[in-house]
């Protein structure tokens, strides 16, 4: 297929269409308002059936919940305990179609430990339910994608993971899921779509939404958060995919119906894989949660938390407390204690918690367990809930449900769609030792680059023979070379340093210094490509220098309150979302008012 680069200039061309086409008085089939997983999926199953598709996004692509999960693609072995094998076995379907059909480059099968407490009761009760989570990852139709779980002696489970302590447990399960960068993942879903047709505007904020006067919405009001340009957009239908900004987006169509939503913030820590001995991950019960500890890359990721958050929506953090929590559990099961000292990053996100009731005057509703579908006015459509790993079957009820009867006729094809990277990723395998051998890439080198592009490192590659200097690691960030930051700018649709430091690359909690060493480098990588001058690049620097240190400042707080008054300190990087004000959605130089509570388009 034909694979569209996310280029600024891409950026532009999407609003000139939106804006085009309704001055034509014509109407798009689909717009959709959110940018992170599930809005990226709907992007992609929409123009995949031949609809006319836009995709808009108040901030970053996946700068929400959608880049700060635990990564990990899987089918909810906590299901089985609610007796939901229906949900789990969906799950699974989803996630060996992405191990084997839709993103093998970037999905990737991780194990882990259930260490068992008692010989007996347990290891039966556990065993039976892990056995029943292959079996339904068995009959999901697909080929099976995963080893089946193992049951592990104290001395098998000793020789996979050193340091869980002798006497945590008298043994383990092991059982198999599969981990993803999640924000990769977004962003690739995103670059599909637009290969395929679909209009995408990131930093694009909905002020507003169209309606009739019989209360029918018929596109919306959006503001280029660069620019500050407002743009009509007109579509016959526009579907609400943002997440914890559901009712904040509702509420600009003036309606009384809809879903309620509330946010729960999830932590996770960042330690050195070199600091814990172990070749597995492991998975334990807590009070509030289940905790994982999870081999990532170079690192461990460590987490989770869940507790209410009442605070602005943009900037979630993680407190001192939130991270007293998280090494006070592993520290439980590890024999070398973790500490402070040895985290070198975290980040707080929030899940968009679906709440049972369906609000007074919603038309009607698709409901699942984990995700519902609903129409709170003509024309409008609204989804929340769901996880990670069953984007792709949420975007498919959404779209069905926006259609009604013609998605008889235009059914979804996603499940036998692979994304951008995917297709012809055994070539860039078998090719790895000759392309490593060229350009004094070393193995761990073309595992990195192979799991992040798949066969889209041909057009690194392309980057590399234009300049040679750029197959060089960065010098202040080893883990990446240069061309990755310029592709991050030139392919995949990153507007400014914050962009870059928070999801084409994590080194804003890889490193200790959340990448600051790096940004000189980094901004002069970047520059040439985005057009910045001299100020602009400074500015660019400054803003996410600023960033980084509120976000410590923050950590060092105790409660959420205190956390957020820091982390604001800090300015938004796009132009128009200067301010805590413009910040928590208020359109700049106007009162509060329709739009206020929260940037719609998150």
């Amino acid at each position: 297929m034909r694979t569209a680069p996310l280029t600024a200039q891409a950026r532009q061309d999407a609003l000139d269409a939106m804006r085009g086409s309704a001055e034509r008085g014509n109407e798009l089939d689909v717009l959709v308002i959110g940018g992170g997983v599930t809005g990226a999926g709907i992007a992609l199953d929409a123009v995949s059936r031949g609809l006319s598709t836009a995709v808009v996004e108040a901030q970053d692509w996946a700068s929400g919940t959608s880049s700060r999960s635990s990564k990990l693609v899987h089918g909810g072995l906590r299901y089985l305990q609610m007796l939901d094998f229906h949900l789990v076995r969906e799950a699974l379907t989803e996630r060996d179609l992405l191990i084997n059909r839709l993103a093998p480059h970037l999905v990737k099968p991780v194990s882990f430990l259930y260490p068992l407490e008692n010989r007996i009761w347990e290891r039966a009760y556990v065993g039976a339910g892990v056995a029943l989570y292959d079996t339904l990852a068995s009959v999901t139709g697909s080929r099976r994608a995963l080893p089946i779980h193992r049951h592990l002696t104290r001395k098998g489970m000793e020789r996979l993971f050193p340091d869980l302590r002798h006497d945590a447990a008298i043994g383990a399960v092991r059982y198999w899921d599969a981990s993803v960068d999640d924000a990769r993942l977004v962003e690739t879903i995103i670059r599909t779509a637009v290969s395929y047709g679909a209009h995408a505007a990131s930093r694009t904020q909905v002020a507003d939404l169209q309606t009739t006067t019989g209360g029918a919405v018929t596109g919306a009001e959006v503001v280029d958060l660069e620019t500050g340009e407002h743009i009509d957009v007109r579509a016959r239908a526009v579907i609400n995919a943002t997440g914890v900004w559901t009712e904040q987006t509702e509420s600009l169509a003036g309606a009384e119906g809809g879903l309620h939503v509330l946010a729960s913030k999830g932590v996770h820590i960042v330690v050195p894989r070199s600091r814990i001995s172990g070749d597995t991950g492991l998975i334990l019960q807590t009070e509030k949660s289940v905790l994982f500890i999870i081999p990532w890359s170079r690192y461990w990721v460590i987490g989770t938390t869940d507790t209410p958050w009442e605070q602005e929506l943009v900037h979630p953090v993680a407190t001192s407390a939130d991270i007293d929590y998280v090494i006070e559990h592993a520290n439980a099961v590890l024999s070398r204690p973790i500490t402070r000292e040895d985290i070198i990053g975290s980040w707080a996100g929030l899940r968009p918690l679906l709440q049972p009731q369906v609000k007074a005057g919603t038309s009607s509703a698709k409901v699942s367990r984990e995700h519902t579908v609903a129409s709170p006015a003509p024309g409008l459509t609204v989804i929340a809930g769901g996880k990670l790993t069953t984007y792709r079957v949420m975007a498919k009820d959404a779209v069905d449900f926006a259609i009604g009867s013609r998605a008889t006729s235009l059914p979804s094809i996603t499940h036998d769609l692979p994304l951008v990277g995917a297709e012809g990723l055994q070539v860039f395998q078998r090719q790895a030792r000759a392309i490593s051998q060229k350009y004094g890439w070393t193995r761990p080198r073309m595992d990195h680059l192979l799991h992040r592009y798949g066969s889209l490192l041909g057009e690194l590659i392309d980057l590399v023979d234009a300049d040679p200097a750029l197959a060089e690691p960065l010098k202040n960030a080893d883990a990446y070379i240069g061309a990755e930051i310029v592709y991050a700018a030139s392919h995949e649709g990153a507007l400014h340093l914050d962009d870059v430091l928070m999801s084409r690359t994590r080194l804003n909690y890889e490193q200790a210094d959340k990448g600051v060493g790096a940004l000189e480098e980094i901004a002069d990588l970047v520059a040439p490509v985005l057009g910045w001058d001299a100020h602009t690049r400074s500015t660019e620097i400054e803003a996410y220098r600023a960033r980084a240190e509120a976000e410590d400042a923050a950590a060092q707080e105790l409660d959420d309150v205190e956390a957020v008054k820091v982390r604001l300190r800090a300015a938004d990087v796009s132009p128009m979302l200067g301010d805590t004000t413009a910040a928590a959605g208020t359109k700049p130089g106007s009162p509060a008012g329709k739009g206020s509570s929260g940037p719609v388009g998150t």
